[in-house]
């Protein structure tokens, strides 16, 4: 049965994972289910802090049972967590988790809102999180979105009474969402936003409740409920043969770099949301009591109802294409109506419906991914009307054109057009990377100046079509943006965004550089072209107490996409030193400072995001003993590449190869992060790994989260993980062993180590632990009691067995001089003494 679960759940994510690549068509029982939501107007809005916080259970029961409009408005990216499925961390991280709310809603019938918000990671107290998100912007936002998305009714993911109990961006999202509710029909709040949208006062406010609010289901149970909601979104859904329930699981799992990929879901459940703030209910179970959320609402609403709910009532599911003479007049009526706001998002559905039921398919492939501005590239467009309707494609206007391409040609039934056009891309295209990157960042917001972008899920697209048809004599005109197209005789047909990128790009081979001491090294720089014939130099930009040779270096690259690598010799000072060096490529007296990184997973689109390309270079103070490093990875992290940048020799180890005479010859064994968490083998394997500590090893294990360990023994004694965790990243390290061999050999460890730390200390403390271990340092955040988790050390047979909160995995990224010098000496246990023996 498991299996069974197992393999529908990869089945249907494969079909979501299509579907993100390839552009939306409909079949007649999703045509009925946009019909009905095209006669509710009514809007919900979900608020909380994060990628993964929307309680998809809800969004799905509005949007697909209510049938309401609804939005999740997650006030960050996730940028602050980690990726179980590959490398990218931070703003990197923030895109994919972007996407994956947008497939979320693909899967859920929602749409996708963001503040500038970023993620810093966790937080204890909302006074805290406000202090470092500018609590005055990130509050605009909120009404910002409140002002334009219009929602009739708010439901917060957070309980906006519990400051200081839960993650602190949770409590900050409930509370921003209770003062914005006041402020969104102010005309003196946010005044500036008021040239593009109008105020709003939504009708009520709601919290997204649950038995784990209050500890227990039975104190749930025993609750007052008489200021709640119930409903049962456990209901079934005989058009998608799924359930809600269903749906919202399919929905979750698509965070995927979260770990959240699970079982579906089915049978009742209830959810409940209690009233907070707004028009009390009279006794009512629906949450737009008051509201009228049909036709009537808008003037002149009242025929376009009459038409479409006769449509929604004798749907024609084996030729919608029969209802097209209601639906174009209803798109008639639809565009005298005064509400603005209505009008905007009918019209859009009403469209959809129209070409969904004629079956029309419009498409405008590129004969390339991407071109730079300036750049010639082919178009190839489809038409191919599958309905006997009488359609004409009267023109297309393209983007980067000022006038049409005439065609005034009838689109026969089922009879395909191609049509091929060439256009040059403006030289003032801007290019395709995400908006809230075009800016340098603060630790808590990212900068976004243009209104009208802040908000929205990902860049518009600057390339894209205008079909200007003619339906049964009815203007319409249907814009598609630009793709590429292509096909892999592995996976067939593929698309991908059609993307703006610059002429030439520079990518360093690493991000951090460290000089274990004052001896050269060479660094490669890797030019690639945006475009055919490209020739120039390349020249780096680096701090003043450091040398680089020679100052330039020739490129010439015939084709476009080709790279070329120059190596260029940086020689470090004497004294430890840190900066940071940037690749210079001129190309015809323009120069280029930006790096393409491309992000490519299945189950969200091909992104591409320009970001300066810059590396930090360490010129570090450090000694080490031992070079045979064998890692054992965990949950996407960077260590073994760090660990080379310093000399180290390292080896990953599969937890399969993990036997006796595989570990032998290792110096020191490292395990990855959260390897605890998610690697199965380790239940068949720690034996070996806590016997190679006794024959005299050095084991170094770093973090794991408290839930889901996969062994029953994480250690040869008694250790216990907690949630224990130290966020303020220059939070006072107080050393509780100075003499320990492990804090002076082969570096002696002070205060200056623990400075210019990122992000925080570490997470997931032990918080109990046997006698046999010996913590070397403590720690806490403000107004919190000592936490000395951090970092233990245990002697075990002939070796030393160490657990490690400390973030190692986000300071060596950063270029933490201190980390490295501190994970020399974990390397380094134990060889002081066997040097003595030596000498």
């Amino acid at each position: 049965m498991f299996q069974l679960r197992l393999c529908l759940l990869l089945f249907l994510s494969s079909i979501v994972s299509l579907q993100a690549q390839q552009p939306k068509t409909y079949n007649s029982s999703e045509i009925y289910e946009a019909v009905q939501k095209l006669n509710v107007l009514g809007s919900v809005l979900y608020i909380a802090a994060h990628p993964d916080d929307e309680n998809t259970r809800l969004i799905s029961y509005m949007s697909n049972e209510v049938k309401a409009r609804t939005a999740y408005l997650s006030l960050t990216r996730g940028d602050g967590g980690q990726n179980l499925i590959g490398p990218e961390i931070r703003e990197l991280l923030g895109v994919i988790r972007t996407q994956e709310l947008l497939a979320a809603r693909r899967v859920d019938g929602g749409e996708q809102r963001f503040s500038r918000a970023n993620d810093f990671g966790y937080s204890k107290h909302p006074d805290e999180t406000l202090e470092i998100w500018d609590k005055d912007e990130v509050l605009a936002d909120v009404v910002w979105t409140i002002r334009t998305f219009k929602p009739d009714v708010i439901i917060n993911r957070f309980d906006h009474r519990r400051a200081g109990k839960t993650h602190g961006h949770h409590t900050a999202s409930a509370m921003l969402s209770m003062e914005a509710f006041d402020l969104a029909d102010n005309n003196d709040a946010y005044p500036t936003q008021l040239e593009y949208t109008a105020t709003w006062q939504p009708k009520r406010l709601f919290y997204n409740t649950s038995w784990w609010r209050y500890g227990s289901q039975e104190a749930f149970n025993k609750l007052d409920k008489s200021n709640m909601l119930s409903f049962d979104v456990g209901v079934y859904y005989p058009s998608k043969g799924m359930s809600n329930n269903e749906v919202a699981a399919l929905a979750s799992s698509q965070h995927l770099c979260q770990g959240f990929g699970r079982l579906l879901q089915r049978g009742s459940q209830q959810e409940y949301i209690e009233f907070l703030k707004g028009e009390a209910l009279n006794d009512s179970d629906n949450i737009f009591e008051g509201i009228d959320t049909s036709w009537n609402r808008v003037a002149g609403g009242k025929a376009i109802g009459t038409i479409l709910k006769s449509v929604e009532t004798d749907f024609n599911f084996k030729n919608p294409a029969s209802h097209l003479p209601q639906l174009l007049e209803a798109y008639k009526l639809l565009q005298s109506i005064e509400d603005e706001h209505w009008k905007a998002i009918k019209t859009k559905e009403l469209k959809t419906i129209i070409e969904a039921c004629t079956g029309l398919y419009l498409e405008a492939s590129a004969n390339t991914p991407n071109a730079a501005p300036n750049a010639v590239v082919n178009l190839e467009m489809e038409v191919v009307n599958r309905s006997t309707t009488n359609i004409d494609l009267v023109s297309y206007t393209l983007s980067a054109l000022h006038t049409g391409v005439t065609k005034n040609m009838s689109l026969v039934s089922n009879q395909k057009l191609n049509f091929e056009e060439s256009i040059t891309i403006p030289s003032n295209s801007n290019y395709t990377t995400p908006y809230w990157l075009n800016k340098q960042s603060t630790l808590g917001m990212y900068s976004v100046t243009d209104q009208n972008l802040i908000g929205l899920p990902e860049t518009p697209r600057a390339v894209s079509v205008d079909f200007n048809l003619l339906i049964e004599g009815t203007p319409l005109t249907i814009t598609k943006p630009v793709v590429y197209r292509y096909s892999k005789p592995d996976k067939g047909e593929l698309y991908r965004p059609f993307e703006i990128i610059p002429v030439a790009s520079a990518r360093l081979s690493d991000d951090v550089y460290i000089f274990e001491n004052d001896q050269q090294k060479d660094i490669e720089v890797t030019v690639k072209a945006g475009k055919n014939h490209i020739e120039g130099y390349v020249e780096m930009a680096y701090p003043n107490d450091w040398q680089v040779y020679p100052k330039k270096q020739r490129i010439a690259i015939t084709n476009k996409g080709d790279i070329q690598k120059v190596i260029f010799t940086v020689i470090p000072p004497n004294n430890q030193s840190e900066g940071l060096i940037t690749p210079m490529v001129n190309i015809d007296g323009e120069v280029y400072t930006d790096e393409i990184i491309e992000i490519d997973y299945a189950h969200i689109p091909y992104q591409t995001v320009l970001m300066p390309s810059k590396s930090k270079v360490v010129r570090l103070d450090i000694k080490k003993q031992g070079n045979n490093i064998g890692y054992i990875e965990g949950a996407g992290d960077v260590v073994p590449e760090s660990l080379r940048q310093i000399g180290y020799d390292v080896t990953v180890i599969a937890p399969e190869q993990i036997s006796p005479e595989n570990l032998d010859d290792f110096d020191a064994i490292v395990v990855g992060i959260r390897a605890y968490n998610i690697l199965e083998d380790l239940v068949f394997k720690q034996r070996f790994l806590l016997e190679y500590v006794k024959e005299g090893g050095n084991l170094i294990i770093q973090y794991n989260t408290n839930r889901g360990i996969k062994v029953d023994n994480l250690a040869p004694y008694d250790l216990h993980i907690s949630r224990d965790r130290v966020t303020d990243e220059n939070a006072e390290i107080r050393i509780l062993e100075p003499n320990h061999q492990i804090l002076n050999y082969p570096n002696k460890i002070d205060q200056n180590d623990f400075e210019g730390w990122v992000q925080e200390r570490g997470l997931y403390f032990p918080d109990n632990w046997s006698k046999e271990f010996t913590p070397l340092l403590a720690s806490n955040d403000k107004g919190e009691n000592s936490k000395e988790g951090a970092l233990l050390v245990a002697k075990y047979g002939k070796g030393n067995y160490i657990y490690t909160g400390l973030s190692f995995f986000r300071e060596f990224p950063a270029g933490v001089p201190g980390a490295y010098r501190l994970f020399a000496n974990l390397l380094s246990a134990g060889k002081q003494d066997e040097a003595s023996l030596k000498n």
